[in-house]
Order: C-alpha cells, then structure tokens, then sequence
C-alpha cells in the first residue's frame, strides 16, 4: 500500500517537471511554485496537498494520469521507480499496472543532463550524519 508520505512525494516530484495535479473533476489544474523551500516543501505544495487530499476537492489526479489520489492511497496501489525514468509510479499490487507512466508525454524527458527531482534535504541534517561518520571512522 502506497502511504500517504509516498504519494505526497510522488505528486511532489512530477509538480518539479511542470505536470499539474487536477482537481474538481478536471475543472481546475494545481502547479505550486516553488515546490521545495530550503529543506522543507514551500507552502504553495503544502496548500495544494490540502487541497488534494480534500474531500471537497473531488476527483484528483495528475496530468496524463488515469488513477485518482484517492485510489492512490488505498491498499491496492504502490508508488515505485519507473523502469524508463526512474521517477516515482503507482503500480497496482494486484492486477494489471497503469497503462503509462506520467513521462509519457514529456517529449524531453528523461533528461540525465538536469539535476532530477528530489524531496527537501535538510542541510544541517545532513552535515551532522557526516561528521558522525568521520568521528566514528577515525575512531575505529
């Protein structure tokens, strides 16, 4: 089962290459800017996840997708790397898979000359998982 942290990342990732998430049944398209802030996701993303995982919202899904996030977050979806472009796919755990991946229609895509997608990296984190890691090395 895809969990709600999985599904977050996966609309994330694809608001970083310009697909829109629609909501009201297709009547209104989402595409927060900046996406990431520092080592956060901005508060543009986090208004659109509201409004996403909103029941007043209606149908949502991302562009040229057929499954909805709410079918997302069910037992019977997975997000994993797709086997073209390694960004992240719902895959149905039972059954057949989606017909396409979101990549489909990107006609510059995949790219191994642009940094890729990512989620928000906190840089104090990070540094201090390293100089853990010096100290232990060096006191081994």
């Amino acid at each position: 089962m895809a969990s709600k942290h999985q599904v977050r990342q996966y609309i994330a990732y694809w608001f970083q290459l310009g697909k829109k998430v629609l909501i009201h049944n297709g009547k209104e398209a989402l595409l927060p800017q900046p996406v990431i802030q520092g080592d956060r996701y901005s508060e543009e993303f986090e208004s659109c996840w509201q409004k996403i995982i909103s029941p007043d919202s209606g149908d949502c899904y991302l562009e040229g997708t057929q499954e909805t996030i709410a079918q997302l977050l069910t037992p019977g979806w997975d997000v994993s790397p797709c086997g073209r472009c390694e960004m992240p796919v719902p895959i149905k755990t039972v059954g057949m898979p989606p017909e396409l991946c979101p990549c489909n229609d990107l006609p510059n895509w995949p790219n191994t000359e642009v940094p890729q997608p990512r989620s928000p990296v906190s840089s104090q984190s990070r540094l201090i998982e390293i100089r853990d890691r010096l100290q232990r090395a060096s006191g081994q």
